[in-house]
C-alpha cells in the first residue's frame, strides 16, 4: 500500500481524506492544513493524524494529495517533488500556465508521477459513452450552479468551465485554432457567468456556458458528429447515444426513418450503453495509485491539466 498524505482539510480535502482512508490502495498517514484551528478540529472529529508542517508530512509519505487553495498549488507541488513524492493535485493544476509548465519540468527531472483532479473524466456517464465520441464537429456544454460563496475567489471559468474544457480537449484530437469569450460579474469581483467558443484546426467548434448564479444546477454536454448525437448529463449521471445508419429497403412499422433532400434514407436508432455507478473521486485516486505502482501514464496527466488551464486562461483574458 502507498503511504498517502493530504495537504488541505477544507470541504474537498475532508472528502479526499475519507476516501483515502477507506481505500485499499493507500494507507492514509495524515494531513496538514495551514489553519491550525480547523486542522485540530478535523483531527479530533475524524481521528486523522495532523502534522504541524508540510515537510513533516512529506517525509512520512510516498504520495501527497494537494487539495489546498489554487494559489498554493505551485508551492506545495514544488516542495513535494523536491522530496521525490508523487503528487495528485486538484484542478486547476496551478494559478498560472507558467507555474504548471515548471511543475511538469520538475516532475520529469525526478522521474515521479503526477495526476490532476479533473474528476469528470471519471464520471460514469462519460465513461459509458466516451468510446462512442469519435471526431465530434460541434460540442455544446452547460455547467450551471446555484450561488455558493466558496470558489468565488476565481472566475467561473477556472471554478466550473475548466471541467468541460478538459473533457473537450480529451475527445477532440486537434489543436485549438482560436478562442473567443464574454462574461459578466454579477455578484463577485470576477465573472460569475461566461460563454466561450473554442475553434479547432480540424473544424470542430465547442460552445461552452458556465454560471454560478443560476436557479438550478445543470451539467450537460452534447456532442455532434457524423451520423451520431451523444448527450452526457454529468449531474444526473445519464447518457444518450442516438445514431444513424442506412435505412433498410423495407423498414419495420416502428423504425424511425428520415429522408434528406437528396432522397437518401437514414434509420435512427438508440445505442445507449450501460452505466456502472462509481465514486468518481475514489476512482481517480485509485487509478493514480495504479499508475504509480505500475510506472504507467496517469489518466489525467499534468500535461492535460496544463492544457486545460492554458485554454481557460485564454478565455479569462478575453473576459
Amino acid at each position: 500500500m502507498l503511504k498517502a498524505g493530504v495537504l488541505g482539510a477544507g470541504h474537498l480535502g475532508k472528502i479526499h481524506l475519507r476516501l483515502l482512508n477507506q481505500s485499499d490502495k493507500y494507507e492514509l498517514v495524515g494531513f496538514y492544513d495551514a489553519d491550525e484551528t480547523n486542522a485540530k478540529k478535523v483531527a479530533e472529529e475524524f481521528g486523522y493524524t495532523y502534522f504541524n508542517s508540510i515537510d513533516a508530512l512529506l517525509d512520512a509519505v510516498d504520495m501527497v494529495d494537494i487539495v489546498t487553495p489554487t494559489l498554493s498549488h505551485y508551492d506545495c507541488a514544488k516542495r513535494a517533488i523536491a522530496k521525490g513524492k508523487h503528487i495528485f493535485i486538484e484542478k486547476p493544476i496551478t494559478n498560472t500556465v507558467e507555474e504548471a509548465e515548471h511543475i511538469r519540468e520538475l516532475l520529469a527531472q525526478h522521474d515521479i508521477r503526477g495526476q490532476v483532479g479533473h474528476v469528470e473524466r471519471f464520471n460514469p456517464a462519460f465513461i459509458a459513452v466516451k468510446d462512442n465520441i469519435k471526431n465530434p464537429m460541434f460540442i455544446e456544454t452547460h455547467r450551471l450552479a446555484e450561488f455558493n460563496p466558496r470558489g468565488t475567489d476565481v472566475p467561473v471559468v477556472l471554478d466550473l468551465m475548466i471541467h468541460d474544457i478538459d473533457i473537450i480537449l480529451s475527445v477532440v484530437k486537434s489543436k485549438v485554432k482560436n478562442v473567443s469569450a464574454s462574461g459578466v460579474s454579477v455578484i463577485s469581483e470576477t465573472p460569475d457567468i461566461a460563454n466561450a467558443r473554442i475553434a479547432f484546426e480540424n473544424g470542430c467548434v465547442a460552445n461552452l456556458t458556465a454560471s454560478r448564479i443560476s436557479l438550478k444546477n445543470m451539467r450537460k454536454s452534447r456532442f455532434f458528429q457524423k451520423d451520431a448525437y451523444i448527450s452526457v448529463d454529468f449531474l444526473e449521471k445519464k447518457c444518450e447515444v442516438v445514431k444513424m445508419k442506412d435505412a433498410p429497403e423495407h423498414p419495420g412499422d416502428f423504425d424511425m426513418v428520415l429522408q434528406n433532400a437528396e432522397g437518401i434514407k437514414k434509420q435512427i436508432y438508440f445505442d445507449n450503453p450501460e452505466i456502472t455507478n462509481n465514486n468518481a473521486i475514489l476512482d481517480e485516486l485509485e487509478t493514480f495509485a495504479h499508475a504509480i505502482t505500475t510506472n504507467s501514464k496517469p489518466i489525467v496527466t499534468l500535461h492535460d491539466g496544463t492544457e486545460a488551464l492554458r485554454i481557460a486562461t485564454m478565455i479569462v483574458e478575453q473576459l
